[in-house]
């Protein structure tokens, strides 16, 4: 991955905006629904024999002549959950988009880690061995060597692995795919408003960032050509011209479209991201509203 130290200095003045507030019992730099010990003050309660007298706000006492003590929110760790499309079709372009997604999941990841959230990611052809950091950003080179060790191949069921996200609270959930599965690609499929709604029942922040090639989001090709369906290995002869160019654009349209639409009425963001454009723009620029600073 193309990311050096002055590209993750940057990242540390960054943080990813939570949807809701955590539930963890780990401390870290997020506001917790339980009561705690921090100095953002939340609540009053009546005065209970063993609570630090410290706590009790004597103004209180003096007008209504009962012991009442002050409550604090504790700052919890966030869980940050990162899953990585690794079918086949992700390892397709010039400049790859697979090698795009790992350097967003690293980036946004590191985010997480800078902030003492807790971090995870998936591949999501094996949902069950993720890896996970919650040590803070020291946890960066075990999490690129993480994401240089994916391979990209065979096919991925984006339902089944989001539906396989393990019970960890309130946090953020961040799709990282090309979203070509038929049931993303139809334009009245209802998959993708189902899985947001079941991210959402999650307590989850949707983040979508659909990945595609610049080929894609641009047809140069012109002639008859041998498309290959890189992950079931067919072939489709094709003769493209101004005509089909035009119909495939259309097309591409209705997808992006459909996907945009669904997320905005589940309150997800989606945000495309090329790999024709660069990693800082992407993530300083098109990627601004992800962050809560």
């Amino acid at each position: 991955m193309m990311l050096d130290a002055a590209f993750f200095d940057r990242l540390s003045r960054l943080r990813l905006a939570m949807g809701y507030k955590s539930l963890m019992n780990m401390a870290g730099n997020r506001k917790s629904m339980q009561k705690g010990s921090s100095t953002e003050f939340s609540d009053f309660r009546e005065y209970m024999p063993g609570d630090d007298i410290r706590r009790i706000d004597w103004n209180a006492y003096g007008r209504l002549d009962r012991l009442y003590v002050k409550e604090y929110m504790e700052e919890k760790e966030a869980v940050v959950s990162i899953l990585i499309d690794t079918s086949a079709s992700m390892d397709y372009g010039v400049k790859k988009k697979g090698e795009l997604a790992c350097m967003l999941a690293a980036a946004l990841a590191y985010m997480g880690l800078n902030n003492m959230d807790r971090v995870v990611l998936y591949d999501m052809q094996n949902m069950q061995q993720p890896f996970m950091a919650g040590s803070g950003k020291k946890s960066l080179p075990m999490l690129t060597g993480f994401l240089s060790r994916l391979s990209f191949e065979e096919r991925v069921d984006i339902e089944e692995a989001v539906r396989r996200l393990p019970a960890r609270g309130a946090g953020v959930a961040i799709i990282i795919s090309d979203f070509l599965q038929d049931v993303f690609v139809e334009q009245e499929s209802e998959a993708l408003a189902k899985l947001l709604r079941y991210l959402n029942y999650r307590k989850q922040r949707t983040v979508l960032l659909h990945v595609l090639a610049g080929e894609e989001l641009s047809v140069g090709l012109t002639g008859t050509k041998n498309l290959i369906d890189m992950e079931e290995k067919s072939v489709l002869s094709l003769t493209l011209d101004a005509a089909s160019i035009r119909e495939y654009d259309a097309a591409l349209q209705v997808f992006v479209s459909g996907l945009r639409r669904a997320c905005a009425k589940a309150g997800a963001h989606y945000a495309i991201c090329s790999t024709e454009r660069e990693i800082d723009k992407l993530i300083f620029e098109d990627l601004r509203k992800l962050y809560d600073i």
